[in-house]
């Protein structure tokens, strides 16, 4: 427990705490007396302003003491803290957390846990699919009823369907709802923008270590398109939600840099448990066989 009322021949010592700062501190680094805190019984710590720029608002802080019944105080301690409004670095926080859509850049390389969430086996030997899959009842379920919420309201507020047994109708039935599609030159012209920003020319794909053709983010595409491209999953990486070629690539590559798992322990090689009998004088294991 602090005392309230500070030891008046500690709080008097403020001489002696200014020369042990002045001895721990460079040349014109302390500067006034600016507070005194009991400690405890007899135990003061003296605070000096810091003037050190690199230090702002730091405390060179001298504890001094002194024994029950004696009259001298000696020093205890000198260290430089900071203060109420000290200027302080930041918080450390980890890459992981740190990480920002956007933060990386051609050459640098993304590290995935071996039991990442957002992949799952491309296959595992079970019939039974995850229950992360698109195909799984669960992940069905879930589509389901958000459809429904989706879709639901008065049969007014739906859209009409085209009159039954004319081309309209037989489109619709046959999933072909556009008027009008993509032609030849249509495709070629998007997949000519789309190697552009995203191909395995681009300065990020030089520098990658593998292509998007094995990166398990990589989100396929129906369509003669999709030989070529697919859309970028990984929400850390240049292109999440962008159009890439196969051949494109970043460092954000899903089996590029997988975080191992911390290793295992070795078992103890030595075995402390046991105890060595070993013979006091040289010859006597000797001996004792002999008379054995």
């Amino acid at each position: 427990m602090r005392s309230r009322t500070p030891d008046r021949l500690c709080a008097e010592a403020v001489d002696m705490a200014r020369a042990a700062a002045l001895e721990a501190a460079l040349p014109g680094q302390v500067g006034e007396h600016v507070d005194l805190v009991a400690d405890g019984d007899r135990v003061v710590t003296h605070y000096f302003a810091c003037l050190d720029p690199g230090y702002r608002g730091w405390r060179w802080a001298v504890t001094v003491a002194r024994a029950s019944r004696a009259k001298v105080v000696t020093l205890d301690e000198t260290v430089l803290l900071p203060g109420p409004d000290a200027l302080l670095a930041p918080e450390w926080v980890p890459w992981s957390e740190r990480l920002r859509p956007g933060d990386m850049g051609p050459g640098d390389l993304l590290p995935t846990n071996a039991d990442d969430l957002r992949l799952e086996p491309g296959w595992t030997g079970e019939e039974e699919p995850p229950p992360s899959s698109a195909v799984s009842e669960e992940m069905a379920e879930l589509a389901d009823a958000e459809d429904a919420d989706v879709s639901a309201g008065p049969p007014s507020a739906q859209p009409t369907t085209p009159a039954r047994g004319s081309i309209a109708s037989v489109a619709e039935e046959l999933g072909m709802r556009r008027a009008r599609v993509l032609s030849r030159y249509g495709l070629h012209t998007a997949a000519d923008r789309w190697d552009e920003s995203h191909g395995p020319k681009t300065p990020m794909a030089q520098a990658a270590p593998a292509s998007c053709v094995s990166c398990g983010f990589l989100i396929p595409i129906g369509g003669s398109l999709g030989q070529a491209f697919g859309i970028c999953g990984n929400e850390f990486g240049p292109a999440d939600g962008h159009v890439v070629s196969l051949s494109y690539g970043c460092g954000g590559h899903s089996e590029a840099a997988v975080m191992p798992k911390p290793p295992r322990p070795a078992p103890p090689v030595i075995d402390e448990t046991v105890v060595d009998v070993l013979p006091m004088e040289e010859g006597a294991e000797d001996a004792d066989l002999g008379h054995a």
